[in-house]
């Protein structure tokens, strides 16, 4: 969900690697930037360590606890593609059956308009009352 559905298999001084493109349209990660590299011939080949610390640089912390309470990959992959306004949590809601918590994010430009345009009109309907 939080990688494209199939890492490439590359081979880097002669040792095999599974490479996970991040899918995140603005990825945070450093290094590889986009691509995550899995080792498989070390010990802890079948570890998705490298892959969970990615995605809560890149996701959030919230996001992947979320996706964790998701019981089905392929549900919550299509729940994230549906999310109309970018929440994490709004797209988790109905995945998830427990408590659901709300992070804050940024109004659109949209709702900020109106935020101001309420405030205009409240902060003038105070004045007239003073008046």
């Amino acid at each position: 969900m939080f990688f494209k559905p199939l890492p490439s298999i590359e081979y880097i001084k002669g040792r095999r690697v599974h490479v996970f493109e991040c899918s995140a349209k603005h990825c945070k990660g450093k290094g590889n930037g986009r691509m995550v590299r899995r080792y498989l011939d070390t010990t802890d080949a079948k570890s998705t360590g490298n892959l969970r610390k990615h995605a809560k640089v890149c996701w959030g912390e919230e996001t992947v606890a979320a996706a964790d309470q998701s019981r089905d990959i392929d549900a919550a992959r299509d729940a994230l593609g549906k999310s109309k306004d970018g929440s994490i949590t709004e797209a988790f809601e109905r995945l998830a059956r427990t408590n659901v918590t709300y992070s804050h994010r940024q109004h659109t430009t949209t709702e900020t308009r109106w935020v101001f345009i309420l405030r205009l009109q409240k902060n003038a309907s105070d004045v007239t009352q003073k008046c």
